[in-house]
């Protein structure tokens, strides 16, 4: 990415082993993602031209003299940030705060190839090769499917309760299917999008509510006898949906903010008087990486459904438009 709007497809030099518990990766196929729109937009500023990316999944094609739990061979998926997985803080479930954390993808994996450092604390194998057809659900684990996860994990979605889920993008979407797979009774889908409200109620969700804001929050109460939900994933990361994920979780509820922030403020005083439980930041996707596989690898979810536009990786700025404006949910980047 060059500038806000200015995405270019370039040849760079080919990734190689930088340190010893390095591995390169051949990857099946990447994707954009709805972070990247932050700098596409202008509203997050990069310094330079910057590679960009930061979902994978592929084939090792070499690895470091100390990656021990790896093979050349392998069919691998990994996080967007690197950790050893050993460290006190990767051992508590938060490796994306590890002590040895670093970018997984600094060379950017709108790619054909990458390096991925500290490999065997960072990528995880599958059972064996995967059919194509399998490849966009395991790459939807690389973060999106990873992140809506840590939402309902961070909202206390709990078997039976009552779950509002606020933005529809791909992270929304999935943060729908996680809360169903954790066993939520009815799952609240805020959109205003025809086919994205489709896809939340094949997903999961019970019900859809088109307001926003306060009339948004006054929808949800409504729903939940005047209370608020139980849990509230926050699934965008702007000063509004901020606000209205809080509002609309009951006193004593759970909310799960896993939208990068941009211009949000919190007030302290009202905060304290809603009683609302917050709990989010960047999600340790390695931690639930091996269960999002198996259920992946047994057919019991379809996570890379939220991929509705393929284009070529030499036609990427297309589907950063098509994203921008609103005309994609997620875009698969297919590779030759």
């Amino acid at each position: 990415m060059h500038g806000p709007g200015d995405v270019r497809v370039e040849e760079r030099p080919e990734p190689t082993i930088e340190k010893p518990t390095d591995a390169i990766i051949r990857l099946a196929a990447s994707c954009i993602c709805g972070s990247d729109l932050w700098s596409y937009r202008g509203i997050e500023q990069q310094n330079g031209p910057t590679p960009m990316g930061h979902e994978y999944a592929g084939v090792v094609e070499a690895i470091g003299s100390a990656v021990t739990s790896l093979s050349v061979g392998d069919f691998v998926v990994g996080s967007f940030f690197a950790s050893d997985n050993t460290c006190s803080i990767c051992r508590s479930g938060y490796q994306t705060s590890c002590h040895h954390r670093e970018p997984a993808a600094a060379g950017g994996a709108q790619a054909e190839r990458m390096r991925v450092p500290l490999a065997d604390g960072t990528l995880v194998a599958t059972p064996a090769m995967p059919e194509a057809a399998m490849i966009p659900h395991l790459l939807a684990a690389s973060d999106v499917l990873g992140t809506g996860w840590f939402g309902a994990v961070a909202a206390d979605v709990r078997p039976g309760g009552t779950v509002a889920v606020v933005g529809d993008g791909a992270v929304g979407l999935l943060g729908v299917l996680a809360a169903r797979e954790l066993g939520a009774e009815r799952i609240i889908a805020m959109s205003r999008h025809a086919a994205r409200q489709e896809l939340a109620l094949e997903f999961g969700a019970t019900h859809i509510v088109t307001e926003r804001g306060d009339a948004g929050v006054e929808a949800i109460r409504k729903l939940t006898g005047g209370d608020g939900a139980d849990s509230v994933i926050e699934a965008v990361g702007t000063h509004e949906s901020m606000w209205q994920a809080i509002h609309a979780t009951k006193p004593g509820g759970h909310m799960g903010y896993v939208g990068v922030p941009h211009g949000v403020s919190l007030d302290g005083v009202e905060l304290f008087f809603s009683h609302t439980r917050i709990h989010g930041g960047p999600a340790p996707v390695r931690r639930f990486l091996p269960e999002l596989i198996e259920r992946i690898w047994s057919g019991r979810i379809a996570p890379g459904r939220v991929f509705d536009l393929e284009v070529p990786l030499a036609d990427a700025a297309e589907g950063y438009r098509a994203m921008d404006e609103r005309r994609a949910i997620k875009t698969l980047l297919t590779l030759s």
